[in-house]
């Protein structure tokens, strides 16, 4: 019998060891790790030389070798021995048959034997011995194709070592530790491994795994030829459960929902959210004629609008799709209505094939025009009843807003029935900015393509224009207060003293303080980030205000942007056209004044909720329930209802709030999450790979312009309007802002903002104060530089850096 076996040949286990054999299956199944041959344990039982060592040893060429050992039980799935033999490595071509009676003793040693007792028993044996070509490792390491400490199966945990593995093996060196799944994550400053590296690591741990069939713990080691797999063997300790499959997508996406909550989120906040979108879409699809009977199957649909991924607000934008696609005329304009989602990157096949209707054929399409006849007569009937609806919903809203409901002495059952009030009276009826609002998208659209149609690129410009200075939208009136007070404020000579001493420096200045006292009384609630209901109010901290009249006061008066009346005559020279467009024109600007306005009562009704909630907060520090009023903040709707009403159901609102708070700071210390995130199986914990950001070395660059003009200013870059001061007559450059801005917008020479639409909220406030403004600048914030001079066409929408000025 020939003790020398072959790597072809060594695939019985009990002749070669459990190791031989996973190496020589490795080899079957494509792999290449380092060639070699086993010496079958009978060889040194007699204490003779080892016949066809030589020969073996010629054909793997001159060495140097590694020398190990193949137990029969080492490597297998239940005791892997990992360790408890000996392996010598760099064994010369002279010195390998001593290294094998070495390797090949250590299966009697104390270590061995103490093991077999704790682990599989039987009597102490030595194992075979497996002479294989030595790598001459860069770095090499070990890898596990499932978590071996978590028990995930979706991550590979991989330990890297420079030169030789066998130190870290061995428990000599601590290795550097990277694990990748749907993200890769590593050490700060590596020095072993790179990320690709890594990802290949990761990908030949799972080759294994899905080549024997069950997660693998491998060696690996990588030299100037490449990387190398030394050895593969089971994983022995529990791992959870192999999940079935899920590959259902989801996908977030927060490009259009950023300009209302942007960046950290409360969970307060996002449970507010998640309720009011879900009452006031349900009442949109009844506005277009769509069943109460079809709303109700679709109820889970409406409640999952929203996501909160990493501390961020972000639209569940398939569910969003399945809601589009209950809209009448469907089936009959599929593309259209895709673009009223308003993303940048379109859904995927695989979403839009799998929901709605098929492209309607036959009757069904006659059913379907007749569901969208309905539908738009009764838009225009919505329209022709939009002024008693908007009078009733301003009567709701004072109603509630001044019922001479006293927040300060109220108790947390009476603060949760006002709260519950302003659930039934005004979120579960918000018919009028839901009815202009559509009206608006459509107005705006439509007046905006015809008129281009009819004049070509000027009819853009003149739509642009004839947009400005309506002068009863309440969004432009803080920023025409801001200038007035600055100019008051500069005639007194306080600028100074109002930024030193806040409001108790105008004391010797009653009209000031009047002025003042009466931007509060009504814009308070106006802040930065004003949707968020763990925003600091204008009430609280009046700085930012404070900051923007000051700076105000360094210009001089701002005049009233001129508003000019197109030549109608003109322009059309067709009657009937020009009284169709002028007609058209003029109900749009009556539309987006009336949306900006009804958003401010929105801004008012969040701002009454807010003050609910904090003296809620208030009773339950009192009893002892919360540490502070604000840490309401940190539950949601339901658990603090629920501390009040009964249906909580944990008293220890404290441990809740603190897991909270420590989920949320760690969330706040990472990057923002991409802007589209997509995902397959449960939507709890999304992962991703945070975004290459390209260094954009362009001097020009286009986006939207929507509101006419043409500045070079300094440009300035405002990530935070509470802490950050834009001087009289900069460029703003924000990544998206928010009506809680228009302190910052009251300076403003020009605004170009990364996210927004022609409707934004920016781009309307920029038309009424006349300045220019670009929106959708991707990566303005990154591209442009704090104070460089820039050029900004609001017209074209083209934006030119000159960085020689810096």
């Amino acid at each position: 019998m020939s003790f020398i076996v072959s790597q072809a040949d060594a695939r019985d286990v009990q002749a070669v060891g459990g190791k031989a054999a996973a190496l020589s299956r490795l080899a079957g199944f494509g792999f290449t790790p380092p060639a070699f041959f086993v010496i079958r344990t009978e060889a040194f039982e007699d204490g003779k030389k080892i016949a066809g060592l030589v020969a073996a040893m010629a054909k793997l060429g001159e060495g140097p070798f590694a020398v190990r050992s193949s137990g029969k039980q080492e490597d297998g799935a239940d005791h892997s021995h990992a360790g408890q033999f000996e392996t010598v490595l760099n064994v010369a071509n002279a010195d390998v048959e001593k290294a094998a009676q070495q390797v090949w003793q250590s299966g009697f040693s104390q270590t061995v034997a103490t093991y077999r007792a704790l682990k599989s028993g039987g009597e102490a044996e030595g194992p075979a011995v497996i002479v294989q070509r030595m790598i001459d490792a860069v770095s090499a390491g070990v890898a596990f194709s499932a978590n071996p400490v978590t028990g995930r199966r979706d991550e590979v945990v991989i330990s890297a070592i420079a030169g030789l593995g066998e130190r870290l093996v061995s428990g000599e060196e601590d290795g550097e530790d990277w694990t990748v799944g749907a993200t890769i994550i590593g050490p700060e400053t590596p020095s072993v491994l790179t990320e690709a590296q890594a990802k290949n690591i990761a990908e030949l741990a799972r080759r294994s795994e899905a080549a024997f069939g069950v997660p693998q713990d491998i060696e690996w080691a990588i030299d100037a030829d490449g990387l190398h797999i030394l050895q593969s063997r089971p994983i022995t300790t529990a791992l959870l459960p192999l999940a079935n499959p899920d590959t259902v997508l989801t996908i977030f996406d927060n490009s259009n929902i950023v300009e209302s909550y942007p960046g950290m989120v409360s969970p307060l906040t996002y449970s507010f959210a998640v309720h009011v979108y879900d009452r006031v879409y349900r009442a949109f699809l009844a506005l277009l004629g769509v069943s109460d009977a079809t709303i109700a199957e679709q109820s889970a649909v409406f409640s999952n609008m929203l996501a909160r991924v990493d501390g961020r607000v972000y639209y569940n934008l398939v569910n969003w799709y399945r809601a589009l696609a209950l809209l009448p005329g469907f089936s009959l304009n599929r593309a259209y209505m895709e673009t009223m989602m308003g993303v940048d990157t379109p859904m995927p096949s695989e979403v839009t094939d799998a929901i709605g209707p098929r492209p309607a054929s036959g009757m069904a399409r006659v059913t379907e025009y007749f569901k969208m006849t309905r539908a738009g007569l009764g838009l225009i009937w919505q329209a022709v009843l939009l002024p008693r609806t908007r009078r009733r919903f301003y009567g709701r809203l004072n109603s509630a807003l001044y019922s001479g409901f006293d927040l300060q002495t109220a108790g947390p059952t009476a603060l949760a029935a006002e709260y519950r009030k302003i659930e039934s009276t005004l979120l579960d009826r918000w018919d009028a900015p839901l009815v202009n609002d559509f009206l608006c998208m459509i107005a705006f659209g439509s007046s905006r393509n015809l008129i281009e149609k009819w004049l070509g690129p000027e009819g853009v410009l003149l739509h642009n224009d004839v947009m400005i200075g309506q002068g009863n939208i309440i969004s432009a009136e803080p920023a025409k207060r801001i200038a007035r007070i600055g100019q008051m404020v500069k005639a007194a000579g306080v600028a100074d003293t109002l930024v030193a001493q806040g409001l108790a420096g105008l004391r010797a200045h009653p009209k000031i303080q009047q002025e003042l006292e009466a931007y509060l009384e009504k814009f308070a609630d106006r802040c930065t980030e004003e949707l968020k209901l763990e925003s600091i109010t204008l009430r609280e901290d009046p700085s930012s205000l404070l900051a923007a009249i000051a700076a105000s006061a360094t210009r001089g008066a701002v005049a009233e942007h001129a508003v000019r009346e197109p030549d109608w005559v003109a322009l059309f020279k067709n009657p009937v056209k020009r009284a169709f467009a002028k007609w058209l024109i003029t109900w749009t600007k009556a539309r987006v004044r009336d949306r900006e306005n009804l958003r401010f009562e929105r801004t008012r009704i969040f701002g009454y909720a807010r003050r609910v909630f904090v003296a809620l907060g208030r009773e339950l520090t009192a009893r002892d329930l919360l540490e502070e009023p604000r840490d309401v903040f940190f539950l949601t709707t339901e658990e603090l209802l629920g501390a009040v009403e009964g249906f909580g159901l944990s008293p220890d609102l404290k441990s809740l709030v603190a897991l909270r708070k420590s989920e949320d700071a760690h969330s706040a210390k990472r990057a923002d999450p991409p802007e589209r995130i997509e995902l397959r199986g449960p939507a709890i914990a999304p992962t991703w790979n945070d975004p290459v950001m390209e260094n954009d070395a362009s001097l020009v660059r286009t986006a939207t312009g929507c509101s006419a003009g043409r500045v070079t200013a300094r440009a300035r870059v405002i990530r935070d309007p509470r802490t950050e001061v834009l001087a009289s007559g900069d460029v703003l450059v924000a990544r998206h802002t928010d009506p809680g801005w228009i302190a910052v917008f009251a300076n403003a020479s020009a605004i170009v903002v990364e996210r927004g639409s022609l409707l934004s909220h920016s781009a309307i406030v920029a038309r009424e104060l006349g300045i220019p403004c670009v929106v959708g600048l991707k990566g303005a914030t990154q591209w442009i530089n704090d104070r460089e001079m820039i050029t900004v066409d609001g017209a074209t929408g083209q934006v030119e850096r000159h960085n020689d000025d810096l």
